[in-house]
């Protein structure tokens, strides 16, 4: 991506920012279900540690990955309603005139997402310090974590907007979006050890990229981190971010000759 499209993209998250920001009560909103996670779920189970096979006998220790990673992917589904919105008022056709990067208008609001994102992800840690959990992994297993969440993030906040290119309608991408998300999460090591999965399950969190974040950011985050674990699902996450990030731009550029 050339400085010019990289300064357009700057521009137009910076908008779609200031837009957020008029409104904080999204803000809060959007912590109020990584608490509940938090709070309610972390001292409803916190006993199951008992079973074995959680790598820790802190359940909340063990939560904290997937409450990070949850939200990550709770907020990036519904990017696509953001560019439905501006499709629906005219203002992404009015923005086609400009001499503004193609790619900076169909990019903008997933750096938005991330930058989003990675607030949450640091309020959620500090809650969950502050409630006790530990971070073995130290100032590098966090950023991992992070960043593993910023990847999915990109995954499906991309996905999302080439859903909104594609269907146009609010209604397809609400009943997605509810059809993907508990499957996604359920079928993953959020709340419950691997061993303790049925046998299918979890064969097919392996190939889930939710639980990719979350083992990479649980291993990262124990005192003795598997690198290669790290680093080949966080590159699995990678390629598929370029993947999504490569749709999204093509369906934008099949919007562009529609109109």
């Amino acid at each position: 991506m050339s400085g010019q499209a990289l300064a357009h993209t700057w521009y137009m998250t910076q908008r779609q920012l200031m837009s957020i920001l008029r409104q904080p009560v999204f803000l809060v909103i959007a912590l109020v279900q990584p608490v509940i996670w938090l709070f309610l779920f972390g001292n409803l189970f916190k006993k199951v540690v008992e079973l074995g096979g959680f790598g820790t006998t802190s359940y909340l220790d063990y939560l904290i990955p997937g409450i990070v990673v949850m939200s990550a992917l709770g907020s990036s589904v519904w990017a696509g309603m953001g560019t439905l919105e501006e499709i629906e008022r005219g203002t992404l056709n009015r923005f086609l005139t400009t001499p503004v990067s193609r790619n900076a208008l169909m990019n903008a609001n997933v750096v938005q997402n991330g930058i989003g994102t990675a607030f949450q992800s640091v309020i959620i840690l500090l809650l969950g310090r502050a409630a006790g959990a530990t971070y073995p992994g130290g100032a590098a297993g966090l950023l991992v974590l992070v960043v593993a969440a910023l990847l999915l993030g990109t995954v499906f906040g991309a996905l999302s907007n080439a859903l909104g290119m594609m269907v146009r309608r609010r209604e397809s991408i609400i009943g997605i979006n509810t059809f993907l998300l508990l499957p996604l999460t359920f079928l993953s090591t959020s709340f419950m050890a691997p061993g303790q999965m049925p046998g299918w399950m979890r064969h097919i969190a392996d190939f889930n990229p939710v639980n990719w974040a979350m083992v990479a950011g649980r291993s990262a985050l124990t005192s003795d981190p598997d690198r290669t674990l790290v680093l080949t699902r966080g590159g699995a996450l990678l390629l598929l971010a370029l993947a999504a990030v490569a749709l999204s731009t093509r369906t934008f550029r099949s919007y562009q000759k529609s109109v």
